[in-house]
C-alpha cells in the first residue's frame, strides 16, 4: 500500500469511529435492538424521536435520551421517586454543547491553535459563569415515567 492510500485509509478509518462514537437514538437503537422491539410502537415511535412519554420504562428512556447526567431522589406522600436530569449549560447568551463527543474535549495540548483537544476534562467547564439547568428531568415511581418536566431557559 502506497503511503497516499495508508492516509486515505487511515483518515477514513478514523472519521468511521468518530461518527460510530456519536450518541444518538439511533446508535442507542441499533446497540440494543431487543430492547427496542419489546416496546409498543407508540413508544418506538417516541424513542425515534429522541422522546420520552408517560408509562415509559428506563430501558426506554435511555435508549431515547441515553444516560442521565444526574440522578437524584425524591420522596412524596406516595413513595419514592427517581429522578433522571438531563442538563444543558449555558455562558454568556452563548449554549454549551455538552453531547457525547464533547464530554472528553478539553483544552491544554493538541489540536490546532494551540490547545484544543482530547483528554478527560470536559471542556464546557473551563466557562465559570456558566448556568446549568435541565435540560429535560424524568420522574420514575416503580421503574415506570410518572412525570416529565422541561425547564425553559
Amino acid at each position: 500500500m502506497n503511503k497516499i492510500n495508508l492516509l486515505v485509509f487511515l483518515g477514513a478509518a478514523s472519521l468511521g469511529l468518530f461518527l460510530a462514537g456519536c450518541d444518538t437514538p439511533q446508535t442507542r437503537i441499533e446497540a440494543n435492538p431487543a430492547a427496542f422491539n419489546s416496546l409498543p410502537p407508540q413508544q418506538q415511535a417516541l424513542v425515534k424521536a429522541g422522546q420520552v412519554g408517560i408509562g415509559m420504562s428506563m430501558e426506554a428512556v435511555k435508549l431515547a435520551l441515553g444516560d442521565p447526567d444526574r440522578v437524584t431522589s425524591r420522596q412524596d406522600a406516595q413513595g419514592e421517586e427517581q429522578v433522571w436530569h438531563y442538563v444543558e449549560y449555558e455562558a454568556d447568551g452563548m449554549y454549551l454543547y455538552t453531547g457525547y463527543y464533547a464530554r472528553w474535549r478539553h483544552r491544554g495540548w493538541g489540536g490546532w491553535g494551540g490547545g484544543w483537544g482530547w483528554g478527560g476534562y470536559p471542556w464546557y467547564l473551563d466557562y465559570p459563569n456558566r448556568t446549568v439547568y435541565d435540560r429535560i428531568s424524568v420522574e420514575f415511581r416503580n421503574g415506570v415515567v410518572v412525570a416529565i418536566n422541561r425547564d425553559q431557559p
